[in-house]
Formats: C-alpha cells, sequence, structure tokens
C-alpha cells in the first residue's frame, strides 16, 4: 500500500515492509534450505548408484578371476542384471585399458588422468557424471580400485538416469506449502500490528494538529497495544499538565502585573526573561538617563553594588550551591527605594525594586508621634508627682490647699486619661484600614437619609444646620484620614470639636 507522509512524499507503508521484509528473509532461508537439501538429495542418490556400480564392479572381478573368455562372462552378467546397457572397462595400473566392452578397438588413451580412476587410485573407489572421451556420450562412471586393477562401471546419463537422481518433488511440493502458510501467518500478524501503527499514526496527526476526536482510540489487547495506551495516557497527562502549567503562568503574570514591586528575571547571560512595567518605571525615577528595556537598568552607576555582587558570584565557579542575596536602599529624588537581587542556582537571577517612601514616611511619624506622646505625659505626669510631694512632705498643710492642689491633680490625671485615649485611637485607626472592605458610596443620598432621619428628632432649624455641617465635615475628614500624613491633625481636631460641641 503506497502512502504519503507529512511532506506529500510517497511512501510504502509500514506493514507492507514489515510483511515483506520478514517473508523475504523466511523466503532466503527456504531457498538456502531447499539447495542444501537439493545438494543432500542429489549425494544421497549419487552415492546409491555409485554403491549398485561399485558392487557391479567387485561381482565383475570375481567373475573374471578364472574366466577364458572376459567378454562372453561380462555379456552374461549384463544379461543377468536389468542395467543392459552396462558399460564395463578393466585398466591394469599403467592405465592402459584392457578390455572395454562397448570399443573392441585398442585406441585408448591412457585412462589414469580420469577423474573417477584418479580418486579410485587415491581412495580405492570414485565416480564422476562426464562425456566420454573415447564415445563421447555423458556417462556415470564408478571405479574401483581392486589388486590395483581399475575395475569401471558406467551408465549412459540418459533421462532415465537423470530420473533416479532427481529430487523428490514431494519434498518440493511441502516446501511450497509451508512458505504458503508463513506468507498467511505473517499477513495476520502485521495485520494487526498495522492496526496498531494506524491507531497511532491517527493519534499522532490528531496531536500534532491540535483536533483530538471526542472518541477513545481502540487498540489490540497486546502488549503493543498496551504500549500505545500508555503513550496515549502520557499525551493526556502532559496536557492537562501544560494546560495546568499555563494557568499557573498566568497567575503568576497577573501577580508581576499587578505587583507594587518592579520586578525583572535575567538569564546567566544578562537576558531578559520576565518583567513588569514598574521595574522601568521606578529605575527611570533613579537614572538619569531614559530606560526603555529591562536589561538597561542593570548597568545603571546607581546599582554599581548589584553589578559587583553578580559579576563576583556568576563568574566564580568554586561558590557554594545556594541561593546568594544582596540588597541596597536608595534615596533620590524625594522617593526612597529597596533593590533586591536574587542569584539562583543556574547563575540566573532577578531584580525587584519598591517604593518604600510611604513605609519610611510613617517609621518617621510613629517616631515623632512617640516623642511627641513621650513629651505631653511627661508634663502631667510630672505635676501629679510634684503636687502629691508637696502633700506629702508637708502634714500640716492648710486644707484649702491640699484640697486645690488634689483638684489639679486631677485634673492632670484626666489629661492623662485623655492623652491615653487618643493615642489608643490613634492605634486603632493604624489598624482599620484593614479592616473594613472599602464600596463605592453616594454621599448626597447618604446625606439625605441623614438628614431625614435626624430632622425628627431636631425641633430647630439651626440645630438641623449645624448637624448638617458637622456630618459633611465628619465624611470630608474621614477622607482626608486615609491618608497617613493627616491622621495625627484629624485625630486632634476630632476630639476638640467633640468638646466644643459638648459644650454648646
Amino acid at each position: 500500500m503506497i502512502q504519503t507522509d507529512l511532506l506529500g512524499k510517497r511512501r510504502i507503508s509500514f506493514s507492507q515492509r514489515l510483511l515483506w521484509s520478514v517473508f523475504m528473509i523466511f523466503l532466503l532461508f527456504i531457498t538456502c534450505f531447499f539447495i542444501f537439501q537439493y545438494q543432500r538429495e542429489k549425494a544421497f542418490a549419487e552415492d546409491k548408484l555409485n554403491n549398485l556400480l561399485s558392487n557391479y564392479n567387485y561381482q565383475l572381478y570375481r567373475y573374471t578371476q578364472n574366466a577364458d573368455d572376459i567378454n562372453e562372462v561380462v555379456n552374461n552378467f549384463i544379461e543377468d542384471i536389468l542395467q543392459k546397457d552396462l558399460r564395463v572397462t578393466i585398466i591394469d595400473p599403467s592405465g592402459t585399458v584392457l578390455f572395454d566392452n562397448n570399443h573392441t578397438d585398442d585406441s585408448f588413451d591412457n585412462h589414469n588422468n580420469r577423474a573417477e580412476v584418479v580418486k579410485a587410485r587415491n581412495t580405492g573407489q570414485g565416480f564422476a557424471i562426464r562425456s566420454s572421451d573415447t564415445t563421447g556420450k555423458r556417462y556415470f562412471y564408478s571405479a574401483s580400485n581392486i589388486g590395483n586393477f581399475i575395475f569401471r562401471s558406467a551408465l549412459p546419463f540418459d533421462p532415465e538416469l537423470k530420473e533416479l537422481l532427481r529430487i523428490d518433488t514431494g519434498f518440493i511440493y511441502f516446501l511450497s506449502v509451508m512458505v504458503l502458510v508463513f506468507l498467511f501467518v505473517i499477513s495476520s500478524f502485521t495485520r494487526s500490528i498495522a492496526k496498531t501503527v494506524s491507531e497511532l499514526k491517527e493519534f499522532a496527526l490528531h496531536a500534532y494538529n491540535g483536533q483530538m476526536p471526542d472518541s477513545d482510540y481502540i487498540f489490540p489487547n497486546d502488549e503493543l497495544g498496551d504500549i500505545s495506551k500508555h503513550i496515549v495516557k502520557l499525551y493526556h497527562r502532559q496536557r492537562k499538565a501544560a494546560k495546568e502549567l499555563v494557568l499557573e503562568r498566568e497567575k503568576l503574570m497577573k501577580h508581576f502585573q499587578y505587583s507594587k514591586e518592579g520586578f525583572a528575571m535575567f538569564s546567566p547571560e544578562g537576558k531578559e526573561i520576565l518583567s513588569n512595567i514598574l521595574f522601568i518605571q521606578f529605575f527611570n525615577l533613579l537614572s538619569e538617563n531614559r530606560i526603555h528595556q529591562a536589561g538597561d537598568a542593570i548597568d545603571i552607576p546607581e546599582i554599581d553594588s548589584i553589578q559587583q555582587f553578580l559579576k563576583k558570584n556568576i563568574s566564580n565557579p568554586g561558590r557554594k550551591k545556594n541561593v546568594l542575596r544582596e540588597s541596597l536602599t536608595i534615596d533620590k529624588n524625594g522617593k526612597i527605594f529597596l533593590v533586591e537581587c536574587l542569584l539562583f542556582l543556574d547563575n540566573s537571577y532577578e531584580i525587584s525594586i519598591h517604593d518604600i517612601s510611604l513605609q519610611e514616611q510613617e517609621s518617621r511619624m510613629k517616631r515623632q508621634l512617640t516623642q511627641n506622646a513621650a513629651h505631653e505625659l511627661k508634663t502631667p505626669v510630672s505635676s501629679i508627682q510634684g503636687y502629691l510631694e508637696t502633700i506629702l512632705s508637708n502634714p500640716e498643710l492648710d486644707p484649702e490647699k491640699r484640697d486645690a492642689f488634689l483638684e489639679r491633680c486631677y485634673a492632670q490625671s484626666s489629661r492623662l486619661t485623655h492623652l491615653l485615649r487618643d493615642i489608643s485611637v490613634l492605634n486603632r485607626l493604624d489598624e482599620a484600614s484593614g479592616m473594613f472592605d472599602l464600596s463605592e458610596v453616594s454621599l448626597p443620598q447618604l446625606l439625605q437619609e441623614i438628614e431625614h432621619e435626624a430632622s425628627k428628632r431636631m425641633q430647630e432649624k439651626i440645630l438641623h444646620r449645624k448637624l448638617f455641617y458637622r456630618v459633611t465635615r465628619l465624611f470630608t475628614e474621614i477622607i482626608l484620614c486615609s491618608i497617613p500624613y493627616f491622621r495625627i491633625c484629624m485625630i486632634m481636631r476630632l476630639h476638640m470639636e467633640e468638646r466644643i460641641f459638648v459644650l454648646q
């Protein structure tokens, strides 16, 4: 069967190549076996005929020992056997023909150079199939060396003798049947293999084109079918893993894109593998020159320590097999950046840059707040301590002064209580930013609802206006309090206005 490959070239199918390859090997084996058997059968027939003629030679030797007329003895012997056309030749040690029943004259050549005679002289027995130099006919010669005389019998190599020496035709028929049976068996075997290979080929084409059918592939219930099933399962498992890998990669890419850090990953040669937009934006704030690619950020002088760190460790073959880390803080153009570099085991590395200006400002504000709070707390504590020491050191102090001192201690303790409450409120505001879910609110609608609910309780118009003004300012200040810079001042203002509102 002629098929075409992916490039459109014509080729013989795998099953046909397998079938004819195995069949030709078997046919070659059968041919060699047939030739061997033919030679063996032919040698067996020649040996059988040679033994028959050799037996005739020994019988003629006995008959001619005391015979007066050798020709008569030979003729009588031929009359008694089946081979009437038997040719008998007697050769003396010198090679001279003493007797030949088919040729009566003495014009014989020396017969010691005949093939059968040479074998008989050497081994005592020899035969050959050749044409006679005397008569020109083709004979089967059998020579026996008896008492250094050669007794030779020969039969004409005619069709009857050829038939006698011919190989058995039943053996040829048997080999032919064996070839046909083997062809049938190997054809069935290759057809089964071809079915599996065809299913695998169809599966490979669908996998190559990305068009997998809904139906499952059916393979034979054998070892090759099991291997094919495992291949299909491995493919589907690989496809599932690839899809999961794509999803994970998308998650990672989204994380990098929406991350608040600038991030970039590089190969050991410094080629960019992955980066986000913040990486270039942050480095443009650091660098004097405009940066268009993530790879350009490595060469800016502001991160010279990172460059030296990479040169030292990437080119060092003796460094320990662990992940190395280097970081530095850069304060430039009113911004504070933390730059970190991670060098992995395969010498690839990543660089991240993070704007920590807000954290630094909050840290400074907290330190300032702590200092201010400590200063504010010292005043009432010192006052209370002084008044109490005066009272304790003067037992006979005037009661009016003692009561005045105690009232001042109480006032200072109240002041201290308010300061501690303000600090507690400030701490709760710092923690509350992550405790609430933000959502969009319509301020006009919210104010109308508050006004509607509060109007029932208000009796005077001026109180209603004051409340409306108060709520508006409250929402404005809540929005401003989301900015860390205004938190402290807003807390203080809210605290003071609450006192004024209570007094009113």
